[in-house]
């Protein structure tokens, strides 16, 4: 089968999953809110977001059992480790993740995270242009 078809099939079932996560909790399905939720003890109602949060986890490894991509990841763990701290110092900057502004906010009409979501991609492409273009780096 051909990656885009798993790509529709992945965006498909996240966006279920964000919805029913959103009715049957109440509460909106952004990956930081919920890893703040599980991390603060404060919180009582913990189980949910610690479910959801364990199925993003597992599922890759479940699905890798099944398919062989096409494409492999082959990085400095520790280069992957820094990027992953990059993007959770960006995350409390910007109140909210990607996922919880692209997916959740935007369904919701919710002007901050429209204006987040065109900020990420904007960002997102001026880097592939200086990258490919400007600094002529090739995958």
């Amino acid at each position: 089968m051909h990656i885009f078809f798993f790509a529709f099939i992945g965006g498909l079932l996240l966006g279920i999953a964000v919805v029913g996560y959103l009715y049957v909790n109440g509460r909106i399905a952004g990956i930081s809110g919920l890893l703040a939720q599980t991390l603060n003890p404060k919180t009582k109602a913990k189980t949910p977001a610690i479910w959801f949060l364990l199925g993003l986890f597992v599922t890759p490894f479940i699905f890798s059992h099944f398919y062989t991509p096409e494409i492999k990841i082959s990085t400095n763990p520790f280069l992957l480790i820094f990027a992953g701290l990059c993007v959770g110092f960006g995350t409390r900057m910007g109140s909210g993740c990607t996922s919880g502004h692209g997916i959740c906010g935007v369904s919701r009409m919710s002007k901050r995270s429209m204006l987040a979501t065109m900020t990420f991609m904007f960002a997102g492409f001026l880097t592939v242009y200086v990258i490919r273009h400007v600094l002529g780096i090739r995958p």
